[in-house]
């Protein structure tokens, strides 16, 4: 794969809709439980963080507290 393919493929991702968190670390928080409850739900356009959010009394602390930057926000 070329240079400007992965630059451009880096670029977006990291800028995509679909991520729950803007950090790799808040992403890596709720992968667990975006598999579990989630993983039917296509991204873009607050998808996923709404279904996360319908499952928030089951989503592991480090997700909550993830979310709950995102509505700081």
């Amino acid at each position: 794969m070329s240079k400007l393919r992965f630059a451009v493929l880096v670029l977006a991702i990291g800028c995509s809709g679909s991520a729950i968190a803007q950090t790799a670390d808040g992403r890596g928080a709720c992968k667990a439980d975006y598999d579990k409850y989630c993983a039917g739900t296509p991204p873009g356009g607050g998808r996923v963080v709404a279904c996360l959010n319908k499952q928030l009394p089951q989503l592991s602390d480090a997700c909550k507290r993830v979310l709950a930057s995102r509505k700081a926000q």
